[in-house]
């Protein structure tokens, strides 16, 4: 397929162009995805910021924004930065505004925020007309020497004018924040770090630099969120993610017991996990008591006013605090994950993953390369200040005749410059020289000066031919900023282990134990009548409804559902619906679509095996442990069409049959016990596949059941004794006609 695209052009004619449209797309899009991800979703390791923070800054410092300046309308700041930096909305603009001044959000914030700048519950700020910004000291560090020619500038989105391409950067802002993006094809998420243990881990650097990130984590211990919490991550997995730049860590919120007497007690919580609304918090914690999945918990309510108060209520005393808070943990947003994915754009603009320590390593080579510039910038004025020093030194040692040229030549500037080979800028600066300074006292000064300037000077030079002396002087200046951000630099994660807990067992410890009757019914409504039923017939059911199983257990019992597709579903049985009513449909509680049937359903009990098979007339042994999983979709066990699921108990002979007639008896052992899988040949077939399966002890012997319930014992069974996946031969005369060992419920 062809497109036609029409670039500037003097004549119609002209402006059309034919090229296939996979072409034209790719190119477009390919400088989407790069404009994306280098002017938008990635920040630049050396600064830590975006292209619209970056602006934000530099407007606000041109606006003369500073910390102990009045601060000014947000408005005012998004339209300079709207109309001179950023070619984009103004909510976009206002939007990173209010995040760069959120306590909660930014672990150093960069904007002074004065007004409704939001909250911690989720609540929006109130809009730019509204709300007045000013820098912090933060930002003043992060913008410290760009007037000195520490960074390179470009023209704007219009040419009008000039904007930095990254800052100066005072401290390692890019770890210190973090920061979150999602371009195309890539993504970032960096979490907020302590700047004073980046600043020591770079200082390590400094004094050696082939320490390892192992090492580093000596100072970097791992995140430090704004908002606080327990990161509960192993330090294996954190020097993982430090080494790969890729991974998470798990953070849950930070609580303690009150005692309120006579035994009980509630649970406050102080801390949540970063970027979690409290306000979408508490309702989740509500939804679970009303969902009644949260078990031990009794109520929820938000005390909070400046600081964050979440006060818990157990459902019963005798809960214990630390069960009540791992259940928590493991059902709502007290615990996250955050992801890490130190993606960021290198000097050159390229994107990439880094590790901590080359994270560290760029941003130490951006301050030398912004020490040198500044110290190279600040040598060019002090150059240029000697060099003016130098002339008026001159006058002071001929004013004489330096005083009758100005007052009789025509031409004192040529004159001058002439007599004494002075320049253009010195004999400016004589002939601007007023009468008074021509003072002894200002001879002196002048003296002072140059001697002062030739020793910076010469401590310049010095500096900028040593790669030591420009380490040390680095190293200095994050020792510098780091006394800046002491009241800042107070560690607000914590870290500790999580306990081991058996929630499960706890959970069940908090069920009365009492006898239920599981009714189940062919159209799939389940639920728990209180004690044995004894005359199932009593049951009633909806029209045109009938009992298939009834199963006797405990509340306290996990109910084992297998389906004919293989999977086994997980009920607890204290959450069954009650007998009242027709219960609820299954399938509400199960993802179990309406094709696939039911093959058996029982209490689990612990040590109990298992004997699976399919109509394929495969099977194995399974441990019933490992068909327990508490998901709506199930555990995937047998891979073909269920058939049978026989409990094996002591029985050690297995009795298969065939839809062709054929019966064959081996002993148990000679199938494998499997966790999942298809399983070993049972019964070998011509045509058609497996009917049924019994377990019985040798002992014993085996028997049937009939349609009418009669039982019947094989004395003979022995004769079709064989090995397993045998052909078997035909069952012997008087064999239930359906060719099963027990009727199918």
């Amino acid at each position: 397929m062809t497109v036609h695209t029409t670039p500037p052009g003097d004549g119609d004619g002209d402006r059309i162009i034919d090229e296939p449209l996979s072409e034209a797309l790719s190119r477009r899009y390919l400088a989407y995805a790069l404009s994306v991800i280098t002017d938008r979703a990635l920040p630049d390791v050396r600064d830590g910021l975006k292209p619209v923070q970056r602006r934000v800054l530099y407007a606000m410092r041109e606006m003369r924004l500073n910390p102990d300046a009045a601060a000014r309308k947000c408005a005012k700041v998004v339209g300079e930065v709207m109309g001179g930096y950023h070619p984009h909305g103004d909510q976009s603009i206002y939007d990173t505004l209010v995040r760069m001044a959120q306590h909660f959000a930014q672990r150093y914030p960069q904007v002074d925020g004065q007004g409704n700048f939001g909250n911690i519950d989720g609540d929006n700020a109130a809009a730019m007309r509204y709300t007045e910004a000013k820098l912090t000291v933060a930002a003043t560090l992060l913008l410290d020497g760009i007037e000195e020619d520490a960074v390179d500038f470009k023209p704007t989105y219009d040419g009008s004018d000039d904007e930095p391409v990254v800052l100066p950067a005072g401290f390692p802002n890019l770890l210190a924040n973090g920061s979150t993006g999602i371009a195309v094809g890539m993504a970032t998420s960096i979490p907020p770090h302590n700047a004073g243990e980046l600043i020591d881990a770079c200082l390590m650097l400094l004094d050696d630099p082939d320490s390892s990130v192992e090492a580093l984590m000596t100072h970097v211990q791992g995140p430090d969120f704004p908002t606080g919490g327990v990161i509960v991550e192993p330090r294996s997995s954190l020097l993982s993610v430090y080494e790969t730049g890729r991974g998470g860590v798990r953070v849950r919120a930070t609580w303690t017991k009150e005692d309120l007497g006579k035994g009980m007690y509630q649970i406050v919580i102080t801390e949540i996990p970063y970027q979690v609304k409290k306000a979408d918090l508490v309702e989740q914690l509500a939804e679970l008591i009303e969902g009644k999945k949260a078990p031990l918990l009794g109520d929820v309510r938000d005390e909070s006013a400046e600081d964050v108060r979440l006060v818990l209520e157990p459902k019963s005393r005798n809960v214990e605090p630390e069960v009540l808070m791992e259940s928590l943990f493991k059902l709502s947003d007290l615990e996250t994950r955050f992801s890490v994915n130190l993606n960021v754009l290198d000097a050159r603009g390229t994107p990439g993953v880094m590790n901590l320590k080359q994270a560290l390593v760029a941003f130490l080579d951006h301050r030398r390369e912004v020490l040198v510039r500044r110290a190279r910038h600040r040598l060019a004025k002090i150059e240029a200040r000697l060099h003016i020093l130098d002339g008026l030194m001159i006058a002071y040692l001929n004013l004489d005749e330096v005083i009758r040229i100005v007052r009789y030549e025509d031409k004192p500037k040529e004159k001058l410059i002439e007599t004494f080979a002075l320049s253009e800028l010195q004999a400016d600066a004589i002939l601007n020289t007023r009468l008074r300074q021509l003072a002894r006292l200002e001879e002196m000064e002048i003296r002072r000066e140059h001697a002062e300037l030739s020793e910076e000077r010469d401590g310049i030079v010095g500096m900028l031919a040593s790669d030591k002396a420009q380490w040390k002087l680095v190293g200095q200046g994050l020792k510098d900023t780091k006394a800046q951000l002491a009241d800042l630099n107070v560690r607000r994660s914590t870290f500790a282990d999580a306990p081991q807990i058996d929630t499960e067992a706890a959970l069940e410890a908090m069920i009365v134990r009492e006898p239920i009757t599981i009714i189940l019914s062919e159209r799939g409504w389940i639920r728990a009548a209180k004690g044995r039923v004894e005359d199932p017939s009593e049951l009633k059911f909806k029209e045109g409804d009938k009992l298939q199983f009834l199963v006797p257990a405990e509340t306290t019992d996990k109910l084992l559902i297998f389906a004919s597709d293989g999977r086994f579903f997980t009920l607890g049985c204290d959450k069954l619906p009650g007998a009242r009513g027709h219960g609820e449909p299954l399938r509400l509680m199960i993802d179990l679509d309406d094709k696939v049937g039911l093959i058996d359903v029982f209490p689990h009990k612990p040590g109990t095996k298992r004997v699976l098979a399919s109509k394929e007339g495969y099977g194995f042994i399974l441990p019933e442990e490992e068909a327990i999983a508490f998901r709506r979709a199930g555990k995937q066990v047998l891979n073909g069409t269920a058939l049978s699921c026989v409990a094996l108990g002591e029985s050690d002979q297995l009795a298969v049959i065939g839809d062709n007639g054929k019966l064959l008896i081996f002993p148990a052992a000679e199938l494998p016990e499997m966790p999942r899988g298809k399983g070993v040949k049972l019964q070998t077939y011509r045509e058609g596949g497996l009917r049924d399966v019994a377990a019985f002890k040798t002992e014993d012997g085996m028997t049937t059941v009939d349609a009418s319930g009669r039982t019947r014992a094989w004395p003979e069974w022995r004769e079709w004794l064989g090995r397993r996946a045998g052909a078997g031969k035909l069952a012997p005369k008087g064999f239930p006609a359906t060719k099963r060992f027990r009727p199918k419920a």
